[in-house]
């Protein structure tokens, strides 16, 4: 070989022994070539520069036995390669192909058609090679590049396809709906700037302009050039100009200027357009198809912004599709005899290319956040601080469309567990929610603020709010408006949400598809599950607070962080999302230990609900105390047996509840035609129910069975019983029940004193 078939390194200087070598890694380096058989040193060099780091270069001839003779990519079996390397110990060593024949291929780096080529030799970032990296392995995966890629098995079938350019540290940010705002007559679109960043690089936004986002630059013209698909391989430096893009595109078979041309005088029309006030910058955006190999199918559009300063008619008068008369621009006649000597202006046009990314829509946002539906049309009663977690999480997510009811405004300390902001202070908390969701989607997700109380149907937005939509997520922390919800059967599916008072747990109950199991069956059943069941007994503690909030089984009433808050939002969130494309109901609560991060998970099977008309009142309860009951009524037979009825009135809504029936006390009396229930226990079995439900179930009544072969009809006893219960329950002005377990049927009966 003659040295004029290898690239020159300018501004290097030889170096005549290896002992002038002063970098640590290529001393080594040196040391690794004279051992390997492969590796012939050709000469040293050196490039040091005041101010500059220095660089020392080994210039080695390379064997690789596993380079196939003749092979397509052009690699020879002897190659002249420099090695470069740099003074910072944590940067690669450049490898150069010094022949000038050597062939363009994948896989290199900052590469020119006619310069020295850079061998790509990793695919892991710089950091994580440089862990494991010696002088030995490095030598042997130079012979692997060069191997792999004559071989054409560098960049493996099932690898992504290589990218059109090389990363850029500027980068232009596109609408999510920018076809939208293109459509929309009238519309003018500015470019704006982030602040520059510590290496140089910069964030642009192609925006609507006036919509408040930093101050523009100036007004735009956005042009889409969609051209045809390209083969993967050499990846491109940026162009500087016009012409160097249309150069390089042509060298892989695309002709840039026809579709630009086409673009730049789209609209014009024969009767030409005004000479109008001009745009400080063009905004080209190519979208260029790249396919693994000759006619096969698109693997990945690589997208790429330049920005070109001036106005778009100007750019159509250099590039030859416009001409200027009288202060109009006029299209030119592509192809006729008639037109103008070919435009030779535009190749010098300075172009700024940047990487192009743009905000996702609901669509995207569901793609990257691996939910496969769009979600329902929903209401989210309740935007305090667990109904904001989750709708931040939802909309984030591209799950659903959504409106929230809130009364209620931003007070300083909701700032602690609130996704507000200091300067949302006394605003109301659902015009906040939904200015935060749309500025977290950048306006993909809107959501609806209603200002009132779910509760107050009379207002129609309220009332739209709550009958138009498939579905409604109650995070009111209140009884109020789920128990009205449950009598409201014009409403869809509903759902509530709440932590607990210490923020240690969390609870979802889920209304059936058809609405059949309601959420007061459902709550009943919950408290049921809080009385029974071991996790139970501290579940619902701290309700009393350390502060006034109403002090209920939903206020969260205690000091906690709002990293609580957040670990159930985000298991609430996703459950709701889960739990929507069911058909069934669902109780579930999630018990969180704080020290460990553990949870643990309790699930509670639903049963349908009863209800029996009492006149004034509803009564309410569901299949599995019937089953319960009837248990207990066997488990006694041959006698009778009975006990204290648990549950909770609420005259809002009219209903008495059942919950729970207690079993006979260890002191009672029975027989084959009667009972006698006793009082061992009782006081403390109903103070504990009390104390685990956060004092809303107690005593409500009593309970017995009749013997075999007898309905639940009550008997004169029965009769004088229930007055004798109804008379006790008076002094708190409330009525009584007794319920009857017959052979096989359950009757309930209401006494009160009447005035």
């Amino acid at each position: 070989m003659m040295a004029r078939e290898f690239h020159d390194l300018a501004g290097f200087c030889k170096l005549a022994d290896a002992e002038l070598l002063s970098l640590p890694r290529a001393r080594a380096l040196m040391a690794a070539v004279g051992d390997a058989g492969d590796f012939t040193l050709v000469q040293l060099l050196s490039h040091r520069v005041p101010s500059v780091p220095p660089i020392e270069v080994l210039v080695v001839d390379v064997e690789c036995d596993g380079v196939p003779s003749r092979n397509p990519a052009g690699i020879q079996y002897c190659e002249r390669l420099a090695l470069c390397v740099p003074e910072d110990p944590g940067a690669l060593v450049e490898v150069l192909a010094l022949r000038k024949s050597f062939p363009v291929l994948m896989h290199q780096n900052h590469g020119t058609h006619d310069g020295v080529a850079s061998l790509c030799l990793y695919f892991e970032p710089t950091r994580t090679v440089m862990r494991t990296w010696t002088p030995q392995r490095f030598l042997r995966r130079i012979q692997w590049w060069l191997e792999q890629s004559a071989r054409g098995e560098l960049h493996p079938a099932d690898q992504p396809v290589e990218h059109l350019f090389f990363a850029s540290k500027y980068e232009l940010v596109l609408p999510w709906n920018l076809d939208a705002l293109r459509a929309t007559p009238g519309m003018k679109m500015a470019v704006t700037r982030s602040k520059p960043r510590p290496d140089g690089g910069g964030t642009f936004f192609l925006r609507p302009l006036g919509d408040g986002s930093n101050e523009p630059a100036g007004l735009a013209s956005h042009i889409d050039l969609t051209l045809p698909s390209v083969l993967q391989g050499f990846v491109e430096r940026d162009p500087v100009t016009l012409g160097g893009l249309a150069d390089m595109l042509s060298r892989r078979g695309v002709d840039l200027l026809p579709p630009l041309i086409a673009a730049l005088s789209d609209g014009v029309g024969s009767a030409g357009v005004p000479a109008g006030t001009a745009e400080s910058f063009v905004v080209i955006v190519v979208h260029i198809p790249i396919v693994r190999e000759a006619g096969g199918a698109v693997q990945q559009i690589s997208r790429r912004a330049f920005l070109v300063l001036g106005d778009a008619r100007q750019l159509g008068v250099k590039t030859g599709a416009l001409y200027l008369h009288d202060k109009r621009y006029y299209a030119e006649i592509q192809g006729s005899v008639l037109a103008r000597d070919p435009a030779t202006e535009w190749k010098s046009e300075p172009i700024f290319p940047m990487s192009v990314l743009q905000f996702p829509d609901s669509a995207v946002a569901r793609k990257q956040s691996s939910v496969l539906v769009e979600g329902p049309r929903g209401t989210l009663v309740g935007a305090g601080s667990l109904g904001s977690a989750m709708l931040n999480l939802w909309t984030r997510a591209g799950w659903g469309q959504w409106s929230v009811i809130d009364k209620d405004h931003v007070k300083p300390h909701n700032l602690v567990r609130h996704v507000a902001f200091s300067q949302h202070v006394g605003e109301l908390k659902c015009d906040v929610v939904s200015e935060l969701c749309g500025a977290a989607t950048e306006g993909a997700a809107v959501v609806a603020a209603v200002r009132g109380d779910a509760c107050d149907a009379s207002v129609s937005a309220v009332k739209d709010a709550l009958t138009t939509g498939t579905l409604v997520v109650d995070a009111s922390a209140a009884l109020e408006y789920p128990r009205q919800a449950s009598f409201q059967d014009e409403l869809p599916r509903h759902v509530t949400v709440f932590v607990s008072p210490t923020g240690n747990g969390s609870v979802l109950m889920f209304e059936d598809k058809a609405r059949s199991m309601r959420l007061r069956t459902l709550e009943a059943q919950y408290y049921r599950a809080v009385i029974r069941q071991a996790w139970g007994e501290l579940h619902l503690e701290g309700n009393l607070g350390t502060y006034w909030s109403g002090a209920s089984c939903r206020d969260i009433s205690v000091a906690m962080p709002y990293s609580r808050i957040v670990a159930h939002a985000s298991t609430l969130a996703e459950q709701v999302m889960f739990r929507a494309q069911s058909d069934e109901a669902c109780i579930r609560v999630w018990e969180r230990d704080p020290d460990t991060g553990g949870v643990s998970v309790h699930n509670v099977v639903p049963t349908t609900e009863r209800r029996l008309d009492l006149g004034d009142l509803t009564a309410f309860y569901d299949d599995g105390l019937a089953t319960h009951l009837r248990a207990l009524r066997l488990a006694a037979l041959p006698n009778e047996t009975g006990g204290i009825l648990l549950g909770y009135h609420d005259f809002n809504v009219g209903a008495i509840v059942l919950v729970d029936a207690l079993p006979a006390p260890s002191d009672s009396c029975a027989s084959l035609g009667s009972f006698e229930r006793g009082t061992s226990g009782l006081t403390k079995a109903v103070q504990d129910a009390s104390a685990r439900t956060a004092g809303i179930v107690g005593y409500v009544g009593e309970w017995h069975s009749h013997p075999r072969g007898h309905s639940a009809r009550p008997s004169p006893d029965d009769l004088v019983q229930l007055a004798e219960i109804s008379l006790g329950m008076h002094d708190d002005g409330l009525p009584a029940l007794q319920l009857i377990v017959g052979e096989s049927d359950i009757q309930v009966l209401q006494g009160k004193v009447l005035p």
